[in-house]
């Protein structure tokens, strides 16, 4: 059985005894053209059969994306890959044995039958293998390759609970798989491996250093124009944003934990509500203001464990009606990198840089 919310189903698939049975349900709606929200390791997606044209354009309207911002296409297994995809690097072989399932998507060329609509009209194809058991579960039922961005309003913080996804999208989608949350919280790494060359275009969980590490060879990271065609999502539109204006803050911690509680200062003065991302080490600095909402979703030392925790750290503060959110950045390095690139996403143009 399913529960109804605004007219979306919604399947408790947490359970492993009824998961294979929730996932042929889910499976049967995507295989008519419906749309069907369900759970990755990194974020939920949204999820249209990539055969199905019609329903992959209303993975567009329903999120209000831009349709030059391609999807991923996830498959059930790296064996279907040849299906999708031609011209496959050896070092393409090499990273999806290591990685898959998991998160890593690669760009490779796509073959003539993928749709335009998928690839935001390029010759490319994004393409991964999730590492799930319910979106694994969706995948081997549906028996087709699933084009899924995450399953949210486009330019909102991305989803990692069904509760989320519900909170953008209910009766707008077909039905909701509900994993619980996600373990990872952000969105996978992008690789783009044609033409001999190694581009990440979208930091994520799996590093450039793994990568590199795994193929004797560095790879670079590209940040692309927003006059440019990215052959990767994530690129080119402003992302991940709550509703509240985010100000990052970006230098030494000692130096920057001063300048967010002169810019606090300033801004309770004009009776704003203000929210706090900071980290466990500079959380005390910020202890005693009045009409601040403070969250504080890990330490510095541990980046994986602040980006498992930050979409819904924004969606929070969306709940808690601040009017602005001040937001200490962290280091580049590692796992930080991806949360680093969410943080500025979020931010826009509203970058402090401390010197």
């Amino acid at each position: 059985m399913a529960i109804i919310v605004d007219g979306t189903l919604v399947f408790n698939a947490r359970d492993p005894v009824v998961l294979e049975e929730k996932a042929v349900a889910a499976a049967e709606l995507l295989r008519q053209g419906k749309l069907v929200a369900f759970p990755t390791e990194t974020v939920y997606g949204l999820g249209a059969s990539v055969r199905d044209e019609r329903a992959v354009s209303r993975i567009f309207e329903v999120k209000g994306r831009p349709v030059d911002n391609p999807l991923i296409v996830h498959l059930s297994d790296i064996s279907e890959l040849p299906g999708l995809a031609r011209n496959i690097p050896a070092e393409a072989w090499t990273l999806a044995r290591r990685f898959w399932p998991g998160p890593l998507t690669l760009v490779l060329e796509k073959k003539p039958w993928v749709p335009g609509v998928v690839t935001g009209g390029l010759d490319s194809v994004a393409v991964r293998v999730p590492d799930h058991p319910v979106a694994l579960a969706l995948l081997r039922a549906a028996e087709l390759p699933v084009a899924a961005p995450s399953a949210n309003i486009s330019g909102r913080p991305s989803p990692t609970t069904a509760d989320h996804v519900l909170a953008d999208l209910a009766g707008r989608i077909s039905a909701v798989l509900d994993g619980g949350p996600c373990d990872i919280g952000v969105e996978s790494t992008v690789l783009d491996v044609r033409g001999g060359r190694l581009r990440i275009l979208r930091p994520g969980s799996i590093t450039p250093q793994e990568i590199a590490g795994l193929l004797q060879r560095k790879c670079e990271i590209v940040e692309l124009s927003a006059d440019k065609n990215p052959p990767s999502p994530g690129l080119k539109y402003r992302h991940y944003a709550p509703r509240a204006p985010l100000y990052l803050f970006l230098g030494e911690p000692g130096k920057v934990t001063v300048k967010m509680q002169e810019e606090l200062e300033t801004w309770l003065s004009r009776g704003k509500k203000a929210g706090l991302l900071v980290t466990l080490e500079s959380a005390k600095a910020f202890s005693g203001y009045r009409n601040v909402e403070l969250i504080v979703p890990g330490s510095r030392d541990d980046p994986a464990a602040m980006a498992a925790r930050l979409y819904a750290a924004l969606r929070e503060f969306d709940a808690r009606r601040v009017d602005v959110i001040l937001a200490e950045g962290c280091s580049p390095k590692g796992a930080g990198l991806a949360l680093l690139n969410r943080l500025q996403k979020a931010a826009g143009e509203n970058i402090v840089q401390v010197e």
